[in-house]
């Protein structure tokens, strides 16, 4: 099963969690890809259906000399992403960063790798992609990604990308996601981008067969506190651009979260039991969340305790 574990893929198989809606459900052509200007050059691409999110959120960072792009979704949305860019300048993606593996942040990676892009990631990240993996959306395995697709340039805990007027900070944290995060920090812009160790109107996703773990999640926010001011945007992995006082509200909630899963745990419920009694039901009515992301969003917090 090129290198995953049989009960990594039972795991996720289980838990059927769902990240970004998933590929084959969608009509891409009715996918609408909507533009925010964050401010000093770095615009988000929000892809959407209607008021549906498709995949996740990307960033195109506009340099003197050329463009740093932070995810490509879907292999599908290659050309209405190509085009987006194109509305904002004629230069060319001389830099892909995936913030992890997920197919629905790294799908479109093969054609921009056909293009000439140089590929970014985490090490870890970029073996995963490399191996196959289990696709967090479907829970169905994965096989290995196109030659094209897997980064030719990895890091192991920080790395700075440059373009002329523009500077890209990569760090990677550890395990809180999945276990080849990466989020980006652009200084001079004060633009943090998160991945999907953030989420803004939803529940995140915490890849238990890659090591995410919602202890690590938290932590992985804290340090991001410590590293953005008042005047930071936030783009995050899914949902609308945020700022601290929004970070600092996502936090809370996994704190919430985690804390009231746990004591239903140490009083010996049963994980149907605790999904039962709708620990998160203030979160679940606030965020207007489906049945489907409040059960899993349960699910990933005990397993990050009581592994299958």
């Amino acid at each position: 099963m090129n290198g995953i574990s049989l009960r990594a893929a039972v795991l996720v198989t289980a838990l059927a969690i769902i990240g970004g809606g998933a590929q084959a459900q969608v009509n891409f052509d009715d996918v609408e890809i909507t533009t925010t200007d964050v401010g000093g050059g770095i615009y988000m691409f929000r892809p959407l259906n209607g008021d549906a999110e498709v995949g996740g959120n990307m960033i195109a960072a506009v340099g003197e000399d050329g463009v740093l792009l932070i995810d490509s979704n879907f292999e599908p949305m290659y050309a209405k992403t190509k085009a987006a860019i194109a509305a904002l300048t004629d230069l060319s993606v001389r830099y892909l960063v995936n913030t992890h593996h997920h197919r629905d942040h790294t799908g479109a990676n093969v054609h921009f790798g056909e293009d000439g892009t140089t590929i970014v990631s985490h090490e870890t990240m970029r073996d995963v992609l490399a191996e196959g993996s289990i696709n967090g959306l479907t829970g169905n395995v994965l096989p290995p990604a196109p030659e094209a697709a897997i980064p030719t340039l990895t890091y192991t805990e920080e790395m700075t990308l440059e373009l002329q007027g523009l500077a890209a900070q990569l760090i990677h944290p550890v395990d809180p996601h999945t276990n080849g995060d990466t989020y980006v920090f652009f200084p001079d812009a004060n633009v943090f981008v998160t991945g999907d160790i953030v989420t803004f109107g939803r529940y995140p996703n915490i890849d238990i067969a890659y090591d995410g773990h919602i202890d690590r999640m938290i932590d992985s926010v804290d340090s991001s506190l410590e590293m953005i001011d008042e005047g930071t945007k936030v783009v995050p992995g899914h949902g609308p651009v945020g700022d601290k006082t929004t970070l600092i509200e996502f936090r809370q909630m996994l704190a919430a979260s985690r804390d009231r899963v746990k004591a239903l745990m140490d009083q010996g419920r049963t994980l149907d039991e605790i999904i039962a009694a709708r620990p998160n039901a203030d979160y679940d009515q606030a965020m207007n969340v489906e049945t489907r992301r409040i059960e899993n969003w349960v699910r990933v917090i005990y397993y990050s305790y009581r592994p299958m």
